[in-house]
């Protein structure tokens, strides 16, 4: 079929995706929806069909954080939207390419009382969002995707909502005319590095702090083991900088002391982070010296962290330039034995504020493979770990830290696996936050995923009871019957193991990946024993 000849544009959508790169398709076609499924086989989509429309976003961000490609979620409006809002939420936070489409009705104003109303199904996504449009002409749906598959790539991914009339749907449409711009994110000027490489060369404790939005740097170590400098990641930054690395202090950004290695540097440099609460959990990072910001979101270069220096360019692009900029070695005063100590002391704090779950986490990482992408819950098994698992690559261990969101993980795994065929992908969850999004074991039973699900159960909201605890609030409340979790995975159609000992992981995760379902490994504080 031509350019110029018609489809129903639900139809065309499809179309015009696939020639955007998109691949797969994650949602539940409903009757206000189903015309945006007429072409989806045509177009030759993957549609991957989630158990509920939450389980359709997080698989949809699983599937972007592995891909690093935009996911695609179909839902119909009103119910089908609001449940997809928590997910939209938590891309939104972490900065995760998602775009939801949904159906919309036709008229909202002079009709009450229709099947899926919402007073406002436009402004009640955008407050989860980066935007939310309505698009009233095939035209306006073609140049609204097209405007977020652009800003994915130009500026900091966030997820985004398109609304479309039924009735537009249902219409004929010609299709969208092809893309021919190639989007690209703003690269670092030569002021920029000339000013980087002057005061990088006059620092005698440089240390650079890596977020999320650095994690395509691939050679960070070998830099600042050039030029001495020290290094700090966000959780999210982790695998940016090896944890062997003599100079780099890990990922412990949010331990009330950092503060005191952060005050001896006389030069940092943040990339790629928006130094968040959530990222160091007090009002300001504790640096006295001159900081420089490197980011391509302009607001975060200009909150309330007062560095002195705002750099709007892509983070590869700067340490690219910087790498040609600086080809000497300099010298610095860190020493590894500095690091060694503080990175010591708060393993020793993590160990006593969550006793017992060290030594799982251990086992956990020594047991999987390197390339394993890990996909996480709330839950305390991954508090625990973020701060002490040091990753080895970037970009292969996936949280929900800005929107803090229960029931991530097993649908975002899911995702995973989709996105990375042949690869290793794994699931940690807690008891509580599994119940939230269970049901998504039958999409990864009838795709056949060799997917190990980790799941950590100590009975109860472990983290919340303890917060509790420390207020002075009676621990009411945090605790949940719970079913036998491996005969409900059974029944699923998956498979399940409780290991007696952390001594069976291995063998009991190298199974799972060689197995043609997933295997939910059950896992509690007696197993450690």
């Amino acid at each position: 079929m031509s350019d110029t000849q018609t489809r129903p544009l639900g139809a065309q959508i499809s179309h015009m995706l696939k020639s955007r790169g998109v691949e797969v398709i994650f949602g539940i076609p409903g009757v206000h929806n189903q015309e945006m499924y007429r072409g989806i086989e045509e177009a030759g989509l993957t549609h991957v069909l989630a158990r509920h429309e939450q389980g359709a976003g997080f698989m949809a961000d699983g599937y972007a954080r592995a891909t690093g490609r935009p996911g695609v979620a179909y839902v119909i409006t009103g119910p089908g939207l609001c449940n997809t809002m928590t997910p939209m939420g938590q891309a939104y936070s972490d900065s995760v390419p998602l775009l939801v489409l949904s159906s919309c009705l036709d008229e909202t104003a002079a009709r009450k009382g229709q099947l899926h109303q919402m007073k406002d199904q436009r402004a009640a996504a955008e407050t989860v969002c980066d935007w939310s449009e309505v698009a009233h002409t095939p035209q306006a749906a073609y140049g609204l995707i097209d405007r977020a598959l652009t800003e994915f790539v130009t500026r900091r991914p966030r997820s985004k909502h398109l609304s479309i009339p039924i009735a537009l749907l249902e219409a004929g449409a010609v299709a969208a005319k092809p893309l021919s711009v190639t989007a690209k994110r703003p690269a670092a000027t030569a002021e920029d590095v000339a000013l980087l490489s002057a005061q990088l060369r006059a620092a005698k404790r440089p240390l650079f702090v890596f977020g999320g939005g650095a994690v395509k740097i691939e050679n960070a170590a070998a830099l600042l083991d050039r030029w001495q400098a020290a290094s700090m990641t966000t959780y999210a930054g982790r695998g940016i900088v090896a944890g062997d690395a003599p100079l780099h202090f890990g990922s412990c950004l949010a331990r009330a002391s950092s503060v005191d290695v952060i005050a001896q540097a006389d030069l940092v440099i943040a990339i790629g982070t928006e130094l968040a609460e959530v990222d160091i959990w007090r009002s300001a990072l504790g640096h006295s010296a001159a900081m420089i910001r490197v980011d391509i979101d302009p607001l975060v270069l200009a909150d309330q962290q007062a560095a002195q220096t705002c750099i709007l360019a892509d983070a590869t692009s700067v340490m690219a330039a910087l790498d040609q900029a600086i080809p000497e070695a300099l010298h610095t005063e860190w020493t590894a034995q500095q690091t060694a100590i503080w990175r010591t002391r708060w393993r020793s704090e993590i160990d006593a504020e969550r006793p017992g779950i060290l030594s799982v986490v251990d086992a956990v990482q020594a047991a999987l493979p390197k390339d394993a992408m890990i996909y996480s819950d709330m839950t305390q098994f991954a508090y625990a770990a973020k701060e002490v698992w040091d990753m080895d690559r970037p970009g292969h261990w996936h949280h929900p830290y800005g929107f803090g969101t229960l029931g991530y993980a097993t649908p975002a795994a899911i995702g995973g696996a989709i996105g990375r065929p042949g690869l290793p992908t794994v699931a940690i969850i807690g008891d509580y936050g599994f119940h939230y999004t269970l049901q998504e074991l039958g999409v990864a039973v009838e795709l056949g995923l060799p997917l190990p699900i980790i799941l950590w159960d100590n009975g109860k909201l472990g983290e919340i009871e303890d917060s509790m605890t420390r207020a002075q609030i009676a621990p009411n409340a945090v605790v949940a019957h719970n079913p036998d979790f491996c005969k409900l995975a059974e029944a699923f159609g998956a498979l399940a193991t409780a290991p007696d000992s952390l001594a069976d992981l291995p063998k009991v995760l190298t199974e799972a990946f060689n197995a043609d379902r997933p295997t939910l490994i059950y896992l509690t504080p007696q197993t450690a024993r």
